[in-house]
């Protein structure tokens, strides 16, 4: 096992390196300036916009810079954003919490849900039940994050008048009264992100426990004098978690990018807002933070499914 990790490690950091090197490419070479609104600004004196240009080695060749920010990275210094003049770690500080709790809630509340549907779904393959079940998966595939919360403002925003439809960190009161108010804001880009997990995991569930569940060792469990609720979560459910582990894994960073979208529309001051306004600013410093931090995150959680896969089925050999 820890030889597998170690390989597995020494295969990612080419990854990760190559993946900045390519990454900080496009964004020098993309339209732009992250200066250009100060250059239009008469009041900015030349010399000053040359300075600073000159202090953050914007117009050194790309292969000083990318030297420049590996070694900064490598220390632990992200660099300073150009836009907000602050560090790059201070920015990320003020808009990550947001983000993870409402990408944490949604990832809480749509895997058991999903697993449940799923394995039900697929007992009773062909009922009513699989039947709402798999209408509702296709619906969530198929329709988009930014029309489900287009749909979700106009339902509970606009005709009820339950919920508000932009979120917001300055709410009113404290205590009870403030978590309440946190949760009217909250739950719209929750569902929505946690419908899109839900609807997506179901298929997979499903899928891999039908798979499953006519195999010889199922009929010979039940052979046994198993109770049918042993034989489906003893036997069935644990092998048919092995491809699900890799949907499980791998979905993780994909929510987090999903929130972008979802995020703009409710407008969410977390991460993929960040992320968006950076892009067009061309504030290079803060898009190599979070999407490096995204490509990290897949290359770890790829790792843990590998890991997982031994851990539900001993005849996986991890060496």
């Amino acid at each position: 096992m820890a030889r597998f990790i170690a390989r597995r490690v020494l295969i990612a950091i080419p990854t990760l390196i190559a993946i900045s090197m390519i990454l900080y490419a496009i964004l020098h070479f993309a339209p732009g300036d992250p200066f250009g609104q100060i250059a239009l600004n008469p009041d900015v004196p030349p010399e000053v916009r040359l300075n600073l240009r000159k202090q953050l080695g914007i117009d050194d060749p790309l292969p000083v810079q990318y030297v420049r920010w590996v070694t900064q990275v490598a220390q632990g210094n992200w660099g300073y954003s150009f836009v907000s003049r602050i560090p790059v770690r201070t920015l990320i500080r003020q808009r990550l919490p947001t983000t993870l709790g409402i990408v944490g809630m949604a990832y809480l509340i749509s895997i058991p849900i999903a697993i449940l549907i799923g394995v039900v779904s697929a007992v009773r393959q062909y009922s009513w039940l699989d039947n709402v079940a798999t209408t509702f998966a296709f619906l969530g595939i198929s329709l988009p994050s930014f029309f489900t919360g287009l749909v979700f403002i106009l339902i509970f925003s606009i005709w009820l008048r339950w919920l508000p439809f932009i979120y917001t960190t300055h709410l009113p009161g404290s205590g009870l009264t403030y978590l309440w108010e946190l949760f009217k804001h909250a739950i719209m880009p929750i569902m929505v992100l946690a419908l899109i997990q839900m609807a997506s995991l179901t298929r997979y569930v499903r899928g891999a426990m039908l798979d499953v569940i006519g195999q010889d060792y199922v009929r010979t469990a039940r052979a046994k004098g198993l109770t049918e609720p042993s034989v489906i979560m003893k036997h069935a459910f644990r092998n048919a978690l092995i491809p699900v582990v890799t949907i499980l894994a791998l979905d993780l960073p994909a929510i987090i990018t999903g929130a972008l979208i979802t995020e703009q529309i409710f407008r969410v001051p977390g991460m993929g807002s960040l992320l968006i306004n950076s892009i067009e600013a061309k504030d290079t410093p803060v898009v190599m933070f979070i999407v490096f931090t995204y490509a990290i995150l897949v290359v770890l959680f790829t790792l843990l499914a590998d890991v997982l896969y031994g851990v539900l089925d001993p005849r996986i050999q991890l060496s």
